[in-house]
């Protein structure tokens, strides 16, 4: 074969970016507990930019910040396609994903309250809240076309319900300040989008340009920037014709590549760089590992589904088409992978404690990992269960 097209194939194929995230998982984890770990930590903490306008932040801000703000930015173009002419243009479909969230959310936070209340960690009950969209996504990915992409769908849209349930959770539970003012220029920039969409604007330069400005509003408002990416995402023009390509369709084809095999490996080779230490392994059997790993695990595996079941049985919901209960259930453990933002929302919740944020980054590695393989097998079990049956 020659190896241009097998390249091509490659880096064309659902499956290999999930590839590439878990190699530079394994790489960012060598790294962090080799000789190589201090100079790699002190590259992601140096500051680049400029100190004009208070833009200058450390590599891994501009990473989980600014270049995760694209990734959401493709998700965000991604589910708005299809709520005007896909799996999520009926309302019935387009509302499980929202109360699949909600107990998401909800029941991992109970459960890790109930191993946590009254203790010194008590604080931390929004931890196990949050599903990693990025690693997730990935991991389905890999199954490629044995999964249908209802699915998928229903999966990134959780996600994101579930992301910007957790951002708010951040803004009113875990962030000091607030800053209104930078938070109305936020209000007002996202009203010029959508404005500009009501005047039928078409080209993607007049959305990007108040979008950048949107991200630096966000930023400094206090409130996690990524949320920009979605907002810029649900100004952007589309349409519900398959013959017509549509501004939305143009600005998502150009942004596939470049999100699956740069933006992801980079935050993923910046953010697996925990640094193993004795003490960790103790803490998976504390009130707070025990917290974590059963509010991630066992929480989103329950939430998710009794609420999709609730939903589904009220006649508000439906299954995501061509799916099944097996593949939920498949779903309900790939939510289960927390890992940045619940990362995020540890170091929040015990500010200058490290041991007890070490702890909690260990916890919530080993059971982002249980739930991805779990995740990963019951969908590859339940898709050749379904093959069968077809056959």
């Amino acid at each position: 074969m020659n190896l241009s097209l097998y390249f091509k194939r490659f880096f064309n194929s659902s499956q290999s970016s999930g590839i590439i995230l878990i190699f530079c998982v394994i790489i960012s984890l060598l790294i962090a507990n080799s000789s190589a770990g201090e100079g790699f930590q002190k590259l992601l903490d140096t500051e680049i930019g400029v100190h004009l306008f208070h833009f200058k932040y450390p590599v891994s801000i501009w990473i989980n910040d600014g270049l995760m703000a694209i990734f959401f930015l493709l998700v965000g173009l991604e589910i708005k396609r299809e709520m005007v002419e896909g799996e999520l243009s009926s309302f019935k479909n387009a509302s499980l994903p929202i109360f699949a969230a909600i107990g998401g959310m909800l029941v991992p936070a109970v459960i890790y309250s109930i191993f946590n209340i009254g203790t010194k960690y008590g604080n931390g009950w929004g931890i196990p809240m949050a599903t990693d969209i990025a690693f997730s996504l990935a991991i389905i990915s890999m199954l490629g076309k044995r999964i249908p992409n209802s699915i998928k769908i229903f999966l990134a849209a959780l996600a994101i319900v579930d992301d910007l349930g957790a951002i708010l959770v951040i803004a009113i539970f875990y962030t000091e300040q607030i800053h209104w003012m930078y938070l109305l220029l936020s209000f007002g920039t996202t009203v010029l989008l959508f404005l500009l969409n009501y005047l039928k604007v078409t080209k993607i330069i007049f959305y990007i340009i108040p979008g950048l400005f949107l991200w630096y509003f966000l930023h400094h408002s206090g409130i996690h920037a990524t949320i920009a990416g979605v907002l810029l995402a649900f100004s952007i023009p589309t349409n519900a014709s398959h013959v017509e390509i549509s501004p939305l369709e143009k600005l998502e084809h150009k942004l596939h590549f470049p999100v699956s095999f740069l933006i992801m490996p980079i935050f993923a080779l910046t953010n697996t760089n925990i640094a193993f230490n004795s003490g960790m392994i103790a803490g998976l059997t504390s009130a707070l590992g025990l917290g974590i790993i059963g509010g991630l695990i066992l929480g989103k595996l329950i939430g998710i589904n009794l609420f999709s079941f609730i939903a589904i049985k009220a006649k508000l919901s439906s299954l995501p088409q061509n799916s099944s209960w097996s593949q939920m259930l498949g779903v309900g453990f790939l939510a289960g992978i927390g890992f940045t933002m619940s990362i995020f929302i540890a170091l929040l919740s015990f500010r200058g404690e490290i041991e007890i944020q070490d702890e909690a980054k260990f916890a919530i590695l080993i059971a982002s990992f249980i739930a991805a393989v779990l995740g990963f097998l019951i969908l590859k079990l339940s898709s050749k269960k379904n093959q069968i049956e077809e056959d």
